[in-house]
């Protein structure tokens, strides 16, 4: 089958178009050769560059998807403010400014600045305009419904980054260290448009990443990597609190009184972005009157945009054409219906993927009204209990020298991916991971919705991480999949459903941290990202617990600190964490 011509269908041109204080934004615009009729404008806007450069360049695919591009649209790509050829001072996730004054901009305020100049100069539009992007161009897709120009029908935001203390760099207070090396992507300024990299990832040395952090000791000792000149690399050591800083990144809380289509997508093995897709729905639900729906699929990190036959995540295969599927009956549909007014788009509020049952479910609202929120007690001889025993203790040694690796490869990673479905056994059998589990389940348990770790717990020292696992073990007889490393088996896989961390500081306020009292029980509550998952019979549901999870997120010196980022290698302590009887995981049970 031959591949489709852009340059044979598609006239380029390049432009600058000038923002409202005078910066010039690069703007490349693909129009159809077929002028016959008029088409709808579709923007992405992107840090990641526009490339390639120069008029008579081509993309080999341009649009959301090739079913989209194929039938015509007017595709238009955007480098942001401060990135590649455009102009200006690029500012890592710019906060939203509600109430702007004469010239101050913003995202919102590019983006209404943007569509304005390409609904008048740009030919054969037909007035429409729709905004998509997968993580970043996902976050600007966030904020263009945002930005109140009234030809913006339609937005699909898909991994769009919520809030950077939730997303990607943080969890729950707790550093990615995995994603260090993207700090040279965000981190630099340039001097002014160019069509070269000016920024260069650093060479650690090593594949072995885990060793490489471990060796490199206290985060302050990655200083040698970034220079002052590294902006982000500053900003994050000088707030490790989410300070107002962070506060006035987050996009979720403006999700307000939006007049434009939104279908949020999400990949429910993403571990770059899920809480941005789910509370960027949510928010827009509970505060808008828009048409608002949302597509969740058993994808890592912007899967649904690659055609592969079969989606599998690491080792586990979850079904054929998946991505496909999605590219033609939902994404496609639903720009074409409200940019082209062809057809009904006739999506379920919410379509989300049963990573269980390995079906498509449809829901009316999400979290789903069925699910029944239900308590399962981390009880003694590792089960799982209805009931509280406040009287029983489980005691672990957390070594800070040996903390749990958070997966069995050893690789330094810009983005982990398989590890999000990864097989947990190698965890199971250290003695500083608790694990509780049911028996063998006698019929299905369905879990649709939202997760809550409600823990009791106590620490030696006055600092500690908390981290949650939901776990589908899998049957002896349980057959591999064509994807299945060699060195393990699907035969008792313990796969990972959901994991989640949080820096116990935290417990009462992100933004106001206190350290543990030495031995005294305390309470550490905190969300774990939404499931919907099918527990098969015959599987187990397991829970574990533990307090590293290395070096997808850095080390807490378990010594509390004003901030980790300057915490001394002397600061890094071994401690004894005990969790009690009445400790609970809270999960939502379908009736």
């Amino acid at each position: 089958m031959a591949q489709y011509d852009v340059k044979a269908n598609y006239n380029k041109q390049e432009v600058n178009i000038e923002m409202r204080d005078g910066v010039k934004l690069h703007t490349t615009i693909y129009t159809p050769k077929d002028t016959s009729k008029d088409y709808p404008i579709l923007m992405q806007r992107t840090p990641y560059s526009s490339r390639p450069y120069g008029e008579d360049q081509y993309r080999r695919q341009i649009g959301p998807n090739k079913f989209m591009m194929e039938q015509g649209n007017i595709i238009v790509y955007q480098d942001v403010r401060g990135r590649w050829m455009s102009e200006g001072t690029y500012d890592n996730m710019r906060g939203y400014i509600p109430k702007k004054k004469r010239k101050q901009t913003d995202e919102a305020s590019d983006t209404y600045d943007t569509i304005d100049w390409l609904i008048k100069n740009v030919e054969n539009n037909n007035g429409n305009v729709g905004t998509w992007g997968i993580s970043y161009p996902g976050h600007y897709a966030a904020m263009s419904v945002l930005s109140d120009h009234p030809a913006l029908k339609a937005a699909s935001p898909q991994a769009p980054i919520g809030d950077f203390y939730f997303d990607d760099f943080h969890h729950n207070g707790a550093y990615l260290l995995s994603y260090w090396v993207a700090t040279a992507v965000f981190g630099y300024d340039k001097e002014g448009p160019t069509t070269d990299s000016w920024y260069q990832i650093p060479d650690v040395g090593t594949k072995d990443a885990y060793q490489f952090f471990l060796d490199i000791g206290p985060l302050s000792n990655l200083d040698q990597y970034y220079g002052e000149d590294n902006v982000f690399w500053q900003q994050l050591k000088d707030h490790p609190d989410y300070d107002e800083f962070w506060q006035e990144r987050g996009l979720v809380q403006h999700m307000k009184d939006v007049k434009p289509a939104v279908l949020t997508v999400g990949g429910l093995f993403d571990a770059e972005d899920l809480y941005g897709p789910f509370e960027i729905y949510k928010s827009l639900e509970n505060n808008s009157d828009n048409f608002n729906a949302m597509v969740f699929g058993p994808w890592s990190h912007g899967d649904w945009a690659r055609l592969k036959e079969r989606q599998a995540v690491g080792n586990v295969y979850f079904g054929d054409n998946l991505s496909e599927n999605f590219q033609v009956n939902y994404e496609t549909k639903f720009f074409n219906h409200f940019l082209k007014g062809e057809g009904e788009f006739e999506a379920a509020e919410a379509t989300v993927y049963d990573t269980g049952a390995m079906k498509w479910d449809e829901y009316d609202m999400w979290p789903p009204e069925n699910a029944t929120a239900t308590n399962f007690f981390l009880g003694e001889n590792q089960s799982l209990s209805m009931e509280a025993d406040s009287d029983f203790e489980n005691k672990f040694v957390s070594d800070i020298t040996k903390p749990v690796p958070f997966t069995e490869d050893i690789k330094v990673t810009f983005t982990p991916r398989k590890f999000m479905t990864d097989d947990q056994r190698f965890a199971a059998r250290r003695p500083d991971v608790m694990v509780y589990e049911t028996e063998a389940l006698v019929e299905d348990m369905k879990l649709s919705g939202e997760v809550l770790a409600d823990l009791e717990v106590a620490t030696t020292g006055t600092a500690s991480d908390w981290i949650v696992k939901i776990i589908d073990v899998y049957p002896a007889d349980a057959k591999d999949s064509e994807e299945m490393q060699d060195h393990l088996k699907m035969s008792n896989y313990h796969m990972m459903v959901r994991s989640e961390v949080f820096r116990g500081r935290y417990r009462e306020s992100f933004s106001e941290p206190k350290p543990f009292v030495p031995n005294q029980k305390t309470s550490v509550e905190f969300a774990l990202q939404d499931v919907n998952h099918t527990f098969k019979k015959g599987h187990k549901l397991q829970i574990q617990v533990q307090s590293t999870m290395f070096p997808y997120i850095d080390r807490n010196p378990q010594k509390y600190v004003d901030n980790i980022f300057e915490a001394k290698a002397e600061d890094f302590e071994t401690h004894t964490h005990t969790i009690y009887g009445d400790s609970k995981i809270v999960l939502p049970v379908v009736n």
